[in-house]
């Protein structure tokens, strides 16, 4: 798998997750329970992953659509 998205903005990620859903992209969001941790303040960002086949079409479906994407490490 690789990182297409960090970020501690909730509401990229939810759209983030809806573009790649629409395009049949499956994505994986980690660190979600990290809030637990910190209390809900946002402080650790979220992660979107998805699988290395995926990559080009998720990174340019989120690219199309303004979201700045992670180079996939």
């Amino acid at each position: 798998m690789k990182q297409l998205l960090r970020t501690n903005d909730p509401a990229s990620i939810a759209f983030a997750k809806a573009l790649l859903q629409g395009e049949g992209i499956n994505c994986f969001e980690m660190d979600v329970n990290m809030s637990v941790l910190e209390g809900s303040i946002g402080i650790f960002p979220r992660r979107i992953m998805v699988a290395d086949a995926d990559y080009e079409d998720a990174a340019r479906t989120l690219t199309d659509n303004g979201i700045d994407v992670d180079d996939g490490d």
